[in-house]
Formats: structure tokens, sequence, C-alpha cells
């Protein structure tokens, strides 16, 4: 979501930083939590494999061993990806604002069925023998025995702690104040200060002129030229007064008049 041009930016309500550290929390729980499976998961291992050796389960160690390998990679991402959506709630992203309370709604599933597994005995359950498989009451057993003191308590705690810090994020998320700053914003009207020249439209570039033809000669009888015979215009016709005739000196003599020396 990007801000529309011209608009202030937005102060990030308290709830969504508190918010977004809650997640960062749940992250780092769900790292200590991979910490505290991997130290303890060879252990588990050898307790699955020794109480079904020799059983149709045999290979029950093996499998649990794989599985939890797989949960783990899950979990680091899941904790990758809380940190994330945690950086860009502090931005106003909605779109990660919903992603968080779709992860964080399965996440909260997965932990609380983790917590009530816990209690209520861990994930081999008292239920009854099946053939020559040792029962869920034997396996707990034994695991409680090889598994160190701590292991119970300590796991136990993270999942709370995290349960309750992603449902705190989840419902802050929810707030009023917090469903305004992921509102994208609409761009406010400004009156034009009085005085103000509005910007001039861009004008349009001239076309280039085209060069003039050339002139042709004037020819006699042109409106504007005078007629073969006839005076230019301003100028008196010949025979007519202001009209010089020829000098006697120049040697020319007159229409009608006798040759000199005759």
């Amino acid at each position: 979501m990007v801000d529309a041009p011209g608009t202030p930016p937005r102060a990030r309500p308290g709830v969504v930083t508190v918010s977004s550290w809650l997640l960062i929390l749940v992250a780092v729980i769900q790292v200590l939590s991979l910490i505290v499976t991997l130290s303890t998961l060879g252990t588990i291992r050898d307790v699955l494999k020794d109480a079904y050796a020799g059983t149709s389960a045999e290979q029950a160690g093996d499998i649990a061993y794989a599985f939890s390998l797989g949960s783990s990679v899950l979990t680091l991402l899941l904790a990758v990806g809380l940190v994330v959506l945690a950086l860009l709630n502090n931005r106003g992203k909605n779109a990660s604002r919903i992603t968080t309370w779709v992860l964080g709604g399965l996440l909260l599933c997965c932990t609380g069925g983790s917590l009530l597994s816990g209690v209520s005995g861990g994930f081999t359950g008292g239920g009854p023998t099946n053939g020559d498989l040792p029962s869920g009451e034997e396996i707990q057993r034994r695991l409680e025995d090889a598994l160190p003191s701590w292991y119970g308590p300590v796991s136990l705690l993270l999942g709370l702690v995290a349960l309750l810090a992603l449902l705190a994020a989840l419902i802050l998320l929810a707030l009023p104040k917090a469903n305004e700053f992921f509102r994208k914003p609409k761009a406010a009207w400004e009156p034009p200060v009085p005085g103000a020249a509005y910007p001039a439209e861009p004008g349009y570039p001239q076309a280039p002129g085209y060069p003039q033809a050339p002139g042709y000669p004037a020819t006699p009888g042109d409106p504007g030229q005078p007629a073969p015979g006839q005076p230019a215009p301003g100028q008196p016709a010949p025979g007519q007064p202001g009209q010089a005739g020829p000098s006697p000196e120049s040697g020319e003599r007159r229409e009608g008049e006798p040759p000199s020396g005759s």
C-alpha cells in the first residue's frame, strides 16, 4: 500500500508496535523450542526403538525421528515468517495483517493442540495395547525416565507463553486504532491559495516555417508596372510641361526646324 502523493506520513499507533514485538517474541520462542526438541531428539528415537524392538512397528523410532526433523524445519520457517510479518505490519501493509491473522490462527491451533497433548500425557497417550505393541503408558513412562527432568516443564512454559503472546498480537491488530492505520488514506483536496497562479499548460511546439518562394522579374502590363511608352508613375509624359526638351548645345534639332547651316 502506497500513500497518495502529498499526504503526510501516518503515525504508527502503539497497539501495532506492541503487536509486532509480540510476534517477534513468538518467533524467538519457536526457535528456543526448536533447540530444546533437537537436543532430545536422539534420546526419543532410542527409547522408541527399544520399546518397539521385535514388534511390527520396529521402525517407529526412525519414523518419529524423520517426522521431528521435518517439523523442526517448518518451525524455523514459521519463525522467520513471523518476523517478516511483524516488520511489514509496522509499515502499514494491510496484506501482511491479513496474512498474520491466517498464519497466526493456524499456529494457535497447533500450539494449543501440543499443549493439550502434553498435559494429557504426550503423543503416546494411554491407549489400549494392540497385539505385540507396547501400551502408550509404557512408552510414556520410558520417555519420562530417559528425558531430562527439565524437558517437560520448559516445553510447557514455552508453549504457554507463545500461545498467549500470539493471541494478544492478533487481538491488537483488530483494534480500531490499528484499523485506521492499515486503512488506505485518501488524498485530501487543498483549496488554491489566493493570488497564486495556476501552472500553465504545456504549449505545443510551433510548426517550422516554409522558405519564401523566389521572386519573379516584373513584366510590363502587370499591375503596378507602366505600359510600354508610358511614363513611370509620378513622372510627366513626354511633351508635357515640365518635360525638358533637347538643349541647343546638344546638337539635336527639333521637329520642323531646318537643319542648321542650311
